[in-house]
């Protein structure tokens, strides 16, 4: 039976390089697991927004904890869109460690739910490019966020984070390319791995891990 890995190894011998290097060190296909080596966003729509607006460009134990304290001020949960916007916004941001930036994005998150803009519900249903279209009309919610949503929470199978730069480092690094590539190069490269972008994805992002000696 072919599997996702031998599509990827026959469109591009390079990343299948880089699923054989990942297979040999953990023994598994990921196609098979769920063990990607990326933590797993939290929690239903609403909830794994306002954690991957809180986690963007700070490392993931320091979004842990900041993200522990705002469940911690709203009685152990989530705060609704309704008490974010009741929540005096410098109160808010100096009692869990948030920046101006960030507090700004969770109240336009909480506006644009409440407003209807945002509709939660049918995300699911969506395409891919209209969920990215609905999430970054909402302020400091960029592509990336967008694309880690559908990766990790919608769980869609055809998306590549390209402006991600563990995946672009690691691209540089596995291609042998002389400086590290821009977005488009990757969006470019990554066309030959259509439909499992995904896939390709969480193989890059193993790889580095491996290298590491972090798998």
């Amino acid at each position: 039976m072919t599997t996702p890995e031998d599509y990827l190894r026959r469109a591009d011998s390079v990343l299948g390089g880089v699923i054989d290097q990942v297979v040999g060190a953990l023994g598994v296909l990921l196609s098979e697991s769920r063990d990607t080596g990326v933590p797993d966003l939290p929690g239903e729509h609403y909830g794994v927004l306002v954690r991957a607006i809180v986690g963007q460009n700070i490392s993931n134990v320091a979004a842990q904890a900041i993200f522990r304290r705002i469940v911690e001020r709203y009685g152990g949960r989530t705060p609704t869109p309704e008490e974010l916007l009741a929540d005096e916004p410098d109160a808010l941001r100096t009692a869990v460690g948030l920046s101006h930036a960030k507090t700004a994005s969770l109240r336009s998150l909480a506006e644009h739910v409440i407003s209807g803009e945002l509709e939660l519900e049918r995300l699911p249903d969506l395409p891919d490019d209209e969920v990215v279209a609905q999430l970054t009309a909402i302020k400091g919610i960029g592509r990336w966020t967008a694309e880690i949503f559908l990766i990790f929470h919608l769980l869609r199978p055809d998306v590549l984070a390209v402006g991600d730069l563990e995946i672009r480092r690691t691209i540089e690094a596995a291609y042998k390319l002389p400086v590290l590539p821009k977005p488009a190069e990757v969006e470019k490269l990554g066309q030959a791995w259509r439909p499992q972008r995904t896939l390709a994805g969480m193989y890059l992002w193993r790889w580095r891990a491996v290298q590491r000696g972090e798998a």
